[in-house]
């Protein structure tokens, strides 16, 4: 069994790249290591003014099509958009056209010999998954992993409406990685018994989005600075003032403070948990687990950041967690962002 990787060096055709900037760098990388290269890059015709990208002039799609009779066409971009969406599905059911999947944070490709290594965690995992659409799920993105497919990713999407979220019972939620409030901001609208949410966001730019957010919800919103981890520490951070930024890369390298949500929540009794921190989910996980096996809050954790997290995040749940149910909910998206683990103990 091939993975995209093998196929491409197989194919012997041309590679074009759609799009520019910190993903095309990881894919190019990625390709590095097997030998292969980019022909050429190339952005919508109404994208392209005179860029250029390593070294290379970004072509229009139209001079793409002069160009290249059968090349093979890469996306280095990702979007939930609905007009970029379209545009993709439409272009790969004319072209040959892949989305490669390659890890946010961490250096672990999800190739075929990972899979490989992993299939006893796959086959647990999904064992575990509590329904039909989580499973559903799980099969499209493992396969679109190994395949950049994106019709696959068009498959694995959940109904936005269908959570196992007990929004109506939570009053003391925390959200890790709260960006500038974004999210703590759609549980205040949604949850009305919501009587405190500690936000903890450690870049310096989101956070001061965040408390300007937080003054408008005085006691009720704790604005904190400062990631979600397995120790109350500093570490470096790379700040690139986005969603993006993490500790492991990318951006100005500060200290930032790091903390244990453990520590942050103490003498609360919590009923929900949202952690997505670039990649930090596991420490942050780590970090929590006093409030989580005195509380057994309903935990909704990012589960695309790492090529590990898809199995490893499930089994660390269940192995120290048995009492809860294991849930795969996913968002539209282009490439496999935007899902989530949602674990919801029997209570």
């Amino acid at each position: 069994m091939n993975d995209l990787w093998s196929y491409l060096v197989e194919a012997k055709r041309p590679l074009v790249m759609y799009g520019m900037g910190n993903g095309a760098d990881k894919i190019i990388d990625v390709l590095d290591l097997y030998g292969l290269e980019i022909s050429d890059f190339f952005a919508s015709d109404g994208f392209v003014r005179g860029q250029s990208f390593h070294s290379k002039r970004v072509l229009s799609f139209s001079e793409i099509k002069e160009k290249y009779e059968d090349p093979i066409i890469l996306v280095s971009f990702g979007s939930p958009r609905r007009e970029v969406l379209d545009t993709l599905y439409e272009m790969s059911g004319r072209y040959e056209m892949y989305s490669p999947d390659v890890p946010l944070a961490g250096e672990t490709l999800f190739n075929f010999g990972f899979f490989e290594r992993s299939r006893e965690k796959h086959d647990r995992v999904r064992d575990l998954l509590a329904d039909e659409t989580s499973r559903n799920i799980f099969d499209n993105i493992i396969k679109y992993k190994l395949s950049g497919r994106i019709d696959l990713l068009r498959a694995a999407v959940s109904d936005p409406n269908d959570t196992p979220l007990r929004y109506a019972d939570f009053k003391i939620a925390v959200d890790a990685g709260a960006y500038t409030g974004d999210t703590a901001s759609a549980l205040l609208n949604m949850c009305r018994s919501v009587e405190k949410i500690f936000c903890l966001e450690p870049d310096i730019r989101n956070f001061r989005k965040l408390r300007t957010f937080a003054d408008n919800y005085p006691g009720k919103i704790n604005a904190i600075p400062a990631g979600a981890w397995d120790k109350d520490e500093q570490v470096a951070f790379g700040s690139a003032g986005n969603r993006n930024s993490n500790a492991f890369s990318g951006g100005k390298e500060i200290l930032a403070d790091m903390v244990r949500i453990d520590s942050v929540a103490r003498g609360y009794k919590v009923d929900y948990i949202k952690y997505d921190v670039e990649g930090a989910e596991m420490k942050a996980l780590v970090g929590s687990s006093e409030i989580i096996k005195r509380d057994l809050p309903d935990l909704l954790i990012s589960l695309y950041h790492r090529s590990e997290d898809i199995f490893d995040i499930p089994l660390y749940i269940n192995e120290n967690y048995p009492e809860y149910k294991l849930y795969l909910r996913r968002k539209e998206c282009v490439p496999a962002w935007e899902m989530d683990l949602i674990a919801v103990a029997d209570q």
